[in-house]
């Protein structure tokens, strides 16, 4: 048992598939899309809710939405290609099960805004509560990468008792 009574975590990776991640082009392509998906994200989040307080932009919102839409297909396939190279497999390796299971959900709520936005529907308040929808799990599964990012960085970094032991 680790200091504290709690049972070490297990690293994120093993030492191939750091080796794996550290030399795959398409870390690089996740780390390019991720951010650039949150700013489009950010943007068509205050056009929606613009749109919901005053009844105006609703194509900009539409637009932005269908944006943030393809950012988020552009970074499921390339992240799938990622996981497959790391892990040996598209989606649901071990190690990003939930992030993976939670990006089916946001999946679905974007999918479904561009179902409803192409076949009328829904009416725009209609579209931009799913919208909404869509963003909420989006904001979940973001926080969730983040974490993985976070405990990532932990599984690497030299800690304070093992350096102290030296």
């Amino acid at each position: 048992m680790a200091r504290g009574g709690r049972t070490p975590r297990r690293p994120l990776y093993d030492a191939q598939q750091r080796a794996r991640r550290d030399a795959t082009v398409w870390t690089l392509v996740q780390g390019i899309l991720a951010p650039l998906q949150f700013l489009v994200f950010l943007v068509s989040l205050a056009l929606v809710l613009r749109t919901l307080a005053t009844g105006e932009g609703a194509w900009a919102a539409n637009a932005s939405i269908v944006a943030k839409t393809g950012l988020l297909y552009a970074i499921m396939v390339t992240g799938s290609i990622w996981e497959k190279v790391v892990f040996g497999r598209y989606l649901f390796a071990p190690a990003f099960y939930w992030e993976d299971m939670v990006s089916m959900l946001v999946l679905t709520l974007h999918s479904a805004y561009l179902l409803a936005l192409v076949t009328g529907g829904l009416d725009t308040g209609g579209l931009m509560l799913l919208a909404l929808a869509a963003y909420a799990s989006y904001a979940v599964n973001a926080a969730q990468f983040l974490l993985k990012l976070r405990a990532a960085r932990l599984d690497v970094a030299p800690s304070f008792e093992a350096e102290g032991a030296r």
